[in-house]
């Protein structure tokens, strides 16, 4: 965009564009503080779904998690073989009954501290101001 002078005049905002900028770069700040947990973004939401909706089934924790019941499947074995899952379905077709281990509600505990990290740094009393109206925004929508 330029002025009438010729010169570059600010980018055109939306909502959408500031908010996949700001989402990239809390994905990206809490990727890397939950590194050293060996957690991602996407394997901390399924553990916590896994430990806040008991009994949910694989195409549940798929739709909760926005990803095939493949990867579901394959992400639930990796969390089992880490063992912070137990997967105890009965037979392939049976009713899931996935649980959280002691580990994995300890490693739960830890990303809480990450996280909270995270919003810290990019919503707290330091960060830039816009962030901290989105943040109030965002609490008093989920309030």
């Amino acid at each position: 965009m330029t002025n009438e002078n010729g010169t570059p005049g600010p980018p055109l905002t939306s909502p959408s564009i500031v908010l996949l900028t700001l989402a990239r770069r809390v994905e990206v700040e809490l990727n890397a503080a939950l590194a050293s947990l060996d957690l991602t973004v996407g394997r901390l939401g399924l553990l916590g779904h896994i430990a806040g909706v008991p009994g949910a089934s694989f195409s549940d924790l798929a739709r909760m998690s926005g990803i095939t019941v493949q990867s579901v499947h394959t992400a639930v074995k990796g969390l089992a073989a880490a063992g912070l899952v137990r997967d105890n379905t009965a037979r392939a077709g049976a009713a899931s009954a996935i649980e959280i281990t002691p580990d994995g509600a300890r490693l739960l505990e830890a990303a809480k501290h990450a996280v909270t990290s995270v919003d810290n740094l990019l919503f707290g009393p330091d960060a830039d101001p816009i962030q901290q109206q989105i943040a109030a925004a965002v609490a008093e929508i989920i309030a």
